[in-house]
């Protein structure tokens, strides 16, 4: 198999970092790279703010900032994801609430969002799970019925398409209108062939750049917003609540997520190559799904906008551990689960969280998420993805699959 850590790194990268040191300036305050990356991703995304920041927890702790909850207020998640969505709402003092998923996806189920909504809830957090759209849009009414911001996890999902709109859903989000006169960087969703891009319907879209990720510079982060208030949030929080206009005055709590500016030039290079790594991806992932198609057992996963960071397989019968050490044993990287156990029964909601405290949490233990917890323990599993796969590895890929014991 191709190697699955595979990268698009090479000459543009080295040539990028060359710049930025030969300038002498690597600190993207008095810099120009990350400037300039902000404005490459608000005209991507058609978004009238972006923000780079350290790393993607650091953008989704932007984004729990720009939801402003009061200490131990409510931010309802997903079970089935990376703890990076989960701290930063324990590190603003809220309470992360776990529903539900769909299980043919993994991805939040509405309905079990619903009925978890209380007189604390402040925020939705959905994820767009190893690259396929989130039901983002009943998300957003739902948020819109009940007041809530909405965030959207992008970090698997960059150039995501979004499905086209139901009957009376929402033509935008959101919740929150534009405040002020702040730069304006975009016009509204970018069009794909008629559609949208999954992080342009919450109030606030998180990206990631960490380094198994579609695009890489090490670590960092992108949020994007279009109102002008929820960025001027994120913007200082981002740098130690610093108003730069004012001189050495801190207008709020802060800390520093503020990105480098070798970061950001390799992030700039990297993401001139994004449109072909989405392609190559979805071409062979395409013909995946062609060679599979039909087989008892398999439940495939729905291609419409798919960025495929994972390849996702459930096994609705069960035996997802048999098969990924089926495919292992032939250099094939895959994984049963994903994660070792769901979020919800992860150890940390047994411990102290601050000190020997467990504030937000006292009195509160995640509840059952029983598509979740199954999808982990037996029906899901997950081939690495990327865009140096070729036709061959495909073939052998979906030869494996047929010949499963």
């Amino acid at each position: 198999m191709a190697d699955p850590e595979g990268r698009t790194l090479g000459d543009e990268e080295v040539a990028a970092l060359e710049r930025v040191i030969r300038s002498g300036m690597l600190n993207s305050v008095w810099g120009t790279e990350a400037k300039a990356l902000e404005r490459e991703m608000a005209q991507l995304y058609g978004s009238r703010h972006a923000i780079a920041c350290s790393s993607g927890t650091a953008a989704l702790h932007l984004s729990v900032v720009a939801a402003a909850p009061d200490p131990g207020d409510e931010i309802i998640t997903t079970p089935i994801t990376d703890f990076g969505t989960v701290a930063p709402i324990l590190a603003q003092n809220a309470v992360p609430v776990f529903a539900d998923v769909d299980p043919s996806d993994g991805n939040l189920d509405p309905s079990a969002v619903e009925a978890l909504i209380g007189p604390r809830t402040r925020a939705i957090m959905a994820v767009h799970l190893f690259g396929a759209a989130a039901r983002i849009d009943e998300l957003r009414a739902l948020a819109d019925r009940h007041g809530l911001a909405l965030i959207e996890d992008c970090a698997q999902a960059w150039l995501t398409e979004l499905p086209d709109r139901g009957p009376g859903l929402p033509a935008q989000g959101p919740g929150l209108p534009a405040q002020g006169s702040g730069e304006d960087l975009g016009s509204g969703a970018r069009d794909v062939e008629g559609g949208r891009l999954a992080g342009t319907v919450g109030d606030v879209g998180t990206f990631s750049l960490q380094q198994w990720k579609h695009i890489t510079c090490g670590d960092g982060g992108v949020v994007i917003t279009q109102d002008d208030e929820l960025a001027r949030r994120m913007r200082l929080f981002s740098d130690k609540g610093w108003d730069r206009a004012a001189g050495r005055s801190h207008a709020s709590l802060g800390l520093n997520y503020r990105m480098t500016e070798l970061q950001a030039a390799v992030a700039r290079a990297q993401l001139a190559k994004l449109d072909g790594v989405l392609a190559a991806r979805r071409r062979t992932a395409a013909h995946l799904l062609k060679a599979l198609e039909g087989l008892p057992g398999l439940r495939l996963p729905r291609p419409e906008g798919h960025a495929w960071w994972l390849f996702p397989l459930v096994l609705p019968d069960g035996g997802a551990g048999e098969l990924a050490a089926h495919l292992g044993a032939a250099g094939i990287p895959a994984r049963a689960g994903y994660l070792g156990e769901p979020l919800n029964r992860a150890p940390v909601w047994q411990g102290p969280i601050y000190g020997g405290s467990r504030y937000p949490l006292e009195g509160h233990t995640p509840a059952a998420c029983p598509e979740a917890e199954r999808l982990v323990a037996e029906t899901l599993l997950v081939i690495d993805w990327n865009e140096h796969y070729t036709d061959e590895h495909v073939e052998l890929v979906a030869e494996r699959i047929r010949n499963r014991p």
